[in-house]
């Protein structure tokens, strides 16, 4: 390579490098006057909650949000993950320019690549006109590309080659063209182990998880189960022109589910109890009927109270688990001895031990 040619490439990354720099202060200048004017902080608006799991993954969001890094979310379904995105999207200095959400599994494989590079009019059956894509729609702004884990390895190579020197490539079409994006990823597989079975590719693995955010599930900050509920509440009141309360009681049993559908399970619950619901106030009973089994006014037992010692924990859990199993067998020692896996004076031995009695029930 030449003199020349270093001393080009050295001078165009030096002028990208002030650009950046120079779109960052104006964005951060602009946006603290605005925030003073409004005296609020915008960004976080949809995203409810107090907790130190949430406050944690918020706080990264802002020190990530001014950078060009690509960011990978995890998360399980139902966390909010778009919600995070749209709020980075929001914080950064591509705010004035498209956020365009892409969830990869509603997509067809044989579609998705289509829809994220566009495509030629003719470039396959159907294609009867030019299509723009995804990719090219975000110019400028953000590309936020949900369940990533689900798109197919001719596309993951696609993705790759955007993310290491931005080029767009049309379906149909030899010529590229360049963008300038911001790829916020999100999934809720293990990538890892996608990658050890051979369904995703490791090299664009790495490429977007520059930095990872991880999206706490609602069953970890169940402290902002109240805040949600209330929110929801009043958001669907609005809608369907009733006024909805929940009580204490109420909102002690949805604290107390596990909530596997995270805060869109929350949302849809919600929305059916203040259609259903006759009166004003949604009582407990209601909060029961609609979530089923799982609701109770009482948080779960901490499995590992009262134990001072390691010693103390396995002992109680050997206990129940040799009553378990005398109860599985009946109370026949040496049935229950096979299904332990143990010799029947071992099992007799321990019995005495715990002063277990055959045919005791746990």
């Amino acid at each position: 390579m030449s003199i020349v040619e270093i001393s080009m490439i050295t001078s165009t990354g030096a002028l990208d490098t002030h650009r950046i720099t120079d779109r960052r202060d104006r964005f951060v200048e602009g946006r603290h006057a605005l925030d003073t004017q409004r005296g609020t902080v915008h960004g976080f608006e949809e995203i409810i909650g107090t907790s130190a799991a949430l406050t944690r993954v918020l706080q990264e969001v802002e020190l990530v949000a001014l950078t060009d890094a690509t960011v990978l979310i995890y998360g399980e379904t139902g966390t909010g993950k778009e919600l995070l995105a749209r709020a980075l999207h929001h914080r950064s200095p591509r705010r004035p320019h498209p956020f365009v959400p892409v969830n990869c599994a509603a997509i067809p494989p044989g579609l998705l690549e289509s829809e994220l590079f566009g495509h030629e009019k003719g470039a396959f059956t159907g294609a009867t006109v030019r299509q723009i894509g995804k990719f090219v729609q975000a110019d400028g702004g953000t590309i936020f590309l949900d369940e990533i884990g689900d798109m197919s390895a001719r596309t993951q190579a696609k993705v790759l080659r955007v993310l290491e020197n931005g080029e767009v490539e049309p379906v149909g079409m030899a010529k590229t063209s360049r963008v300038d994006v911001r790829v916020i990823a999100a999934t809720n597989k293990d990538l890892k182990a996608e990658i050890a079975a051979a369904r995703f590719r490791e090299d664009l693995y790495f490429r977007l998880n520059v930095v990872p955010l991880r999206v706490p599930p609602l069953r970890e900050r169940a402290e902002d189960i109240p805040a949600l509920a209330r929110h929801f509440v009043e958001q669907f009141s609005r809608a369907y022109g009733r006024v909805r309360t929940l009580g204490p009681e109420s909102l002690a049993a949805l604290q107390a589910y596990r909530w596997p559908g995270n805060v869109r399970e929350l949302k849809n619950v919600i929305e059916r109890m203040v259609i259903l619901t006759p009166s004003e106030e949604i009582g407990r009973d209601q909060v029961r009927r609609t979530i089923g089994p799982g609701s109770d006014s009482q948080p779960a037992a901490d499995p590992f109270e009262g134990f001072t010692s390691l010693r103390e924990g396995r002992e109680s859990f050997e206990r129940q688990f040799i009553l378990k199993k005398l109860d599985e067998a009946g109370g026949n020692v040496v049935r229950a001895a096979e299904l332990l896996g143990l010799e029947r004076s071992n099992l007799y031995r321990k019995m005495r031990a715990y002063g277990i009695r055959g045919g005791e029930a746990p």
